[in-house]
């Protein structure tokens, strides 16, 4: 749950705020922006801001001319990204983020959020600049958030594995769900379309992923 202090500065009505967050590009960041907010499009009113000025986001949703179930909104403007709970339109807001950590542009979106998502590989590498994140950026806030392991190799889990102890030892919150590194990903992309909604080779599977990573993260905030 977020803590108390954010919880209290709630409004009536107001939307609850997610950003997806990591200091690194090529995490899996906008594709989990994009499919979560897809997913819980399908029951609640969702608007997802891209406030990444390379625009991969709205990118990926403007090629989908019948539209998604959710509402985009492109801002990249510091002042307005903190006016967004303020629109009371929506039940939740996802925020697609900047890969870059010491930006005021993801400093003014993780001060309006109540909870923070952190997509990572397992890969040592990226691990290790993930966990320096959570150290410098998001723990000092003391806002609610957890880790989820992006580009899981299928074939084998034991990488896997050891990163969510490795974070388990460190304290650090990981999601049990993770995403696995299917070829549908990219393809859902180009189509302009969600994983969820998208119809081929491994499409269920990685659907399927995203939709535990949804209902756990909705467990948890």
């Amino acid at each position: 749950m977020p803590n108390s202090s954010t919880t209290s500065q709630l409004k009536p009505n107001s939307p609850k705020i997610l950003a997806v967050v990591n200091g690194k590009g090529g995490v899996g960041k906008t594709t989990t922006a994009v499919n979560l907010a897809a997913i819980w499009g399908q029951n609640q009113r969702v608007l997802l801001v891209d406030a990444d000025p390379q625009g991969s986001s709205t990118w990926w949703v403007e090629r989908n001319q019948a539209g998604m179930v959710f509402d985009l909104a492109k801002q990249i403007n510091t002042e307005k990204l903190g006016e967004l709970r303020q629109i009371i339109e929506y039940d939740l807001i996802v925020i697609d983020t900047p890969p870059a950590l010491r930006s005021e542009l993801l400093t003014a979106v993780i001060a309006e959020s109540d909870y923070l998502i952190l997509p990572t590989p397992p890969a040592p590498m990226d691990l290790m600049a993930l966990i320096d994140t959570v150290r410098t950026a998001v723990k000092p806030l003391g806002i609610a958030y957890r880790v989820l392991l992006t580009k899981v190799d299928s074939r084998s889990l034991k990488e896997t594995l050891e990163a969510q102890n490795t974070l388990l030892e460190l304290g650090i919150p990981a999601c049990h769900a993770f995403v696995r590194n299917y070829k549908a990903h990219e393809k859902a992309v180009l189509d302009g379309v969600a994983i969820t909604n998208w119809r081929g080779k491994n499409a269920q599977e990685a659907g399927a992923d995203y939709r535990r990573v949804a209902e756990e993260l909705e467990r948890d905030w």
